[in-house]
């Protein structure tokens, strides 16, 4: 239920910045998606040189203080699993690989049966749908997409998670990254994503089973 209601909230959330935005754009003020970007529109809506008229930023300052009130929410639900995480064992080993923190090891202790139910890490990365599908033509065997027939939440908190290994690889030179190097000279951001979030989920399969913590940075990205 914690996770549930954090997530209808993010929802919420993004439903009130896109509408925002798209209203204010409608009058000549644009600006990028996410929350990242919110302060832009802010700042405009209490700019006096700013061409607005008297209603339309009473109806801005009204999208801001629900927004506002959606951040508390998932601040404090935000510290509520960032609390039942520390107090799991098993969500606190999740939480020594990279890229993945207390909300992605609580969905994968919350919607995941026991990994030691899965034969391999290839197996649970299946499960999770970030296993590429497999087409057989004159004997040779080919891979195609993912096809994202498993758990969405974990795999999207994944690949979420995936996506800020490289940004971090991409900003700083962080050590034994040559393999995500590569791979992002070769792939688009996004495939590469996939691709370290399938490396990450067998990762984690073989921390749980063998019950270790996430020790070798090698291991993943060489």
């Amino acid at each position: 239920m914690l996770f549930r209601t954090r997530q209808m909230f993010v929802g919420q959330r993004t439903q009130l910045i896109n509408a925002l935005r798209g209203h204010l754009a409608e009058h000549g003020l644009v600006a990028a998606r996410g929350p990242a970007h919110l302060k832009r529109l802010a700042d405009a809506i209490e700019d006096d040189d700013t061409v607005l008229l008297q209603d339309i930023r009473e109806l801005g300052r009204m999208y801001l203080e629900q927004i506002e009130g959606l951040n508390a929410r998932i601040a404090d639900l935000d510290q509520k699993m960032r609390d039942a995480a520390k107090e799991d064992g098993r969500a606190r080993r999740a939480q020594t690989m990279p890229g993945v923190g207390p909300v992605t090891a609580l969905a994968i202790e919350t919607f995941a049966p026991d990994l030691a139910t899965f034969r391999r890490g290839r197996d649970f990365a299946a499960w999770l749908g970030l296993v590429p599908k497999q087409h057989s033509t004159g004997g040779k065997q080919r891979l195609g997409k993912t096809s994202k027939m498993g758990q969405r939440d974990i795999r999207t908190l994944l690949v979420s998670g995936a996506m800020a290994v490289l940004q971090a690889v991409e900003r700083f030179d962080t050590p034994n990254s040559g393999w995500l190097k590569r791979l992002l000279t070769r792939k688009p951001r996004m495939v590469a994503a996939i691709a370290l979030a399938n490396k990450m989920a067998r990762g984690l399969w073989a921390m749980m089973t063998k019950q270790e913590d996430y020790r070798n940075p090698a291991a993943m990205m060489a």
